[in-house]
């Protein structure tokens, strides 16, 4: 679906201070669509002012991306941001996602506009440049930068490679297209450094997230006559390891690695309490599954957060997984 990209421009061009944001446990999409849309905001001809916080720990593996740390980890009260007259919200469209930075921003009487490619959407009071077709926001960040005058600088180039390799497994989900190759083509050409990119995100690993990937491995458990696959990390895990919850990501891949399985499953015991699943799946609508659950996002990639024990999100995700597998024929 084509977005009609007017709309933004104009309202990028009534404002002069912004603050960009993502959601929490931001990824390679979220942190490489504010970066690199804010390159762009900054220079010229637009000179805008831009601040960049995420109320959560920025993952270590994505510290290269920004190495001058101009992205601000929220903490409230945030006056920081009082000062700024419109707030842009990348990769997310809900306020659950937000964390602290959503309460702030709720009560600051600034223009909002969010863009973003996830099903689940709240009602933000925001302009809202959705399509749930792209697969991944970077892509539209690429279009809202050519909308704006363009070109794409190097830098901005480099963020935007990672935001869409990362969303599509590095080119191998089923959301890639011809079209996605084109515009990792094209970013290449504008400046993106590919191998750099693979070498700081999949082979500078630190011991502690290895042994963090061991232990979620040793507990892989299959249910449904082995159409679903799940594995946990305990709240204690972080410590025994030495690892930070950030070190998870890319830990559900392992689930539906497995032949013969449909859904894969990722409980994670949260610092603050409650339990945060992640899925995956080839082919149930996992997107609904979670909105059960309080959460959302992709048809093939959602998440949820339960406020109750690892035993009882476990026994309510796994029969409601169980009820919407296909019978066997």
């Amino acid at each position: 679906m084509a977005l009609n990209w007017s709309p933004f421009v104009d309202w990028v061009h009534r404002h002069q201070r912004f603050v960009l944001t993502t959601h929490i446990r931001p990824d390679g999409d979220g942190l490489g669509s504010m970066l690199a849309l804010a390159d762009v905001l900054e220079a010229p001809p637009l000179s805008k002012t831009v601040y960049m916080t995420v109320a959560s720990v920025l993952p270590p593996r994505y510290h290269f991306l920004d190495p001058a740390q101009r992205i601000r980890r929220f903490e409230p009260p945030g006056d920081l941001y009082h000062d700024a007259d419109a707030a842009i919200i990348l990769d997310t469209g809900t306020w659950n996602q937000l964390g602290d930075f959503g309460t702030l921003l709720h009560s600051l009487p600034i223009a909002k506009a969010v863009i973003d490619h996830h099903l689940t959407q709240d009602d933000l009071g925001a302009l809202r440049m959705v399509d749930t077709t792209a697969e991944a926001t970077g892509r539209l960040v690429y279009e809202a930068i050519l909308a704006l005058g363009g070109p794409i600088p190097a830098s901005a180039a480099h963020c935007l490679f990672v935001a869409v390799a990362m969303d599509t497994g590095w080119f191998r989900h089923n959301n890639t297209t011809p079209a996605t190759f084109t515009l990792a083509a094209d970013l290449v050409r504008a400046g993106a450094r590919a191998t750099e990119a693979y070498e700081c995100l999949f082979e500078h690993n630190t011991l502690g997230r290895l042994k963090l990937m061991g232990l979620v491995l040793s507990r892989l458990q299959i249910a449904h006559g082995g159409r679903t696959a799940y594995t946990e990390i305990h709240r204690d895990d972080y410590a025994a390891t030495g690892a930070t919850p950030q070190d998870s990501e890319d830990l559900i891949n392992y689930t539906r690695s497995l032949a013969g399985v449909e859904v894969g499953l990722l409980f994670m015991e949260q610092p603050r309490g409650g339990v945060k699943i992640s899925f995956r799946s080839r082919r149930v609508d996992v997107a609904r599954l979670a909105e059960r659950f309080g959460g959302g996002g992709h048809r093939l990639a959602s998440g949820a957060v339960l406020e109750t024990s690892l035993d009882e999100a476990r026994r309510r995700v796994l029969a409601a997984v169980g009820e919407a597998l296909d019978p066997l024929p």
